[in-house]
């Protein structure tokens, strides 16, 4: 279900936030979207900036939580593990080998690890910065984004991670994204797809362009990709339908993207997705 309501995000636009799911935040800007492809890269510098972001965090579901004694996320980790680890036994062989020589330690990092989700996993190159960082009951809100014009900081979207594994060294794990006025709520968060899949939600902008593209960790290019649905107004619905093959991982992501205004993706929501 979604609850849409106006309020004003850090550049002073106007915005709707969704109570329950996954979205992101960012400029209301006008012009289609470009085409590119993403793939895992080194961790980025992190840098603060920008005011504190309004948000509230993705509620699991009992129905799509993978909380199963034989599930090979873990019996406690009650979302969808999108990025970077797929399983509990890659997190396990990670915090080996970080333990050994202190391999990738930007897994310890929230910051550094939703800025490379945004730019390294899926794409986003021009995603340099944190905006904003809080804390969300079990987890934290992280804030990613570009420099505009004045230096300026627009925020992309509210990257959502928890803790995967045991011990104090468990790294952070990008479960979703934290909804304004961008929101992705068809599918559900944790159902289980086929192809053709429709994507859906609602936006708040102007002479938007939508990208909806089907990733998994496994593969460097997309699974499936839709360009591009024109949208616009104020808590507007959008949607599009995405074919996509070569599905092997057991959790997909599918991102929503739009921009073109200043920058090629000015704001990005995804949710996860089961097959």
């Amino acid at each position: 279900m979604t609850r849409v309501r106006p309020h004003r995000d850090a550049s002073g636009h106007r915005a709707g936030r969704r109570i329950l799911g996954s979205a992101g935040l960012g400029l209301l800007l006008l012009a289609p979207v470009a085409c590119g492809d993403g793939e895992d890269s080194a961790a980025p510098t992190t840098s603060a900036s920008g005011g504190p972001q309004t948000s509230s965090s993705l509620a699991p579901s009992t129905t799509n939580a993978t909380t199963s004694t034989t599930s090979p996320f873990g019996t406690t980790f009650a979302y969808q593990p999108l990025w970077p680890f797929r399983s509990l036994e890659e997190v396990t062989a990670w915090q080996r080998e970080y333990r050994a020589g202190g391999q990738q330690a930007w897994h310890l990092d929230p910051g550094q690890t939703a800025l490379n989700f945004a730019s390294g996993y899926l794409g986003f190159r021009e995603v340099d910065r944190t905006t904003s960082s809080s804390t969300s009951g079990d987890g934290v809100l992280i804030g990613v984004g570009y420099e505009t014009e004045g230096g300026r900081t627009g925020t992309a979207a509210v990257v959502h991670l928890l803790r995967f594994g045991p011990g104090p060294d468990a790294p952070w794990e990008v479960v979703g994204t934290e909804d304004s006025f961008f929101s992705l709520t068809n599918p559900s968060y944790g159902a289980r797809v086929t192809s053709p899949l429709t994507a859906g939600g609602r936006i708040t902008g102007v002479d938007e362009s939508i990208r909806v593209e089907v990733r998994q960790v496994s593969s460097a290019a997309p699974l499936g990709e839709f360009c591009c649905v024109p949208a616009g107004g104020e808590g507007s619905p959008w949607q599009a339908t995405v074919t996509f093959r070569g599905a092997s991982d057991g959790v997909l992501t599918v991102v929503a993207s739009t921009g073109g205004h200043l920058l090629r993706v000015e704001r990005f929501t995804v949710t996860a997705v089961r097959v």
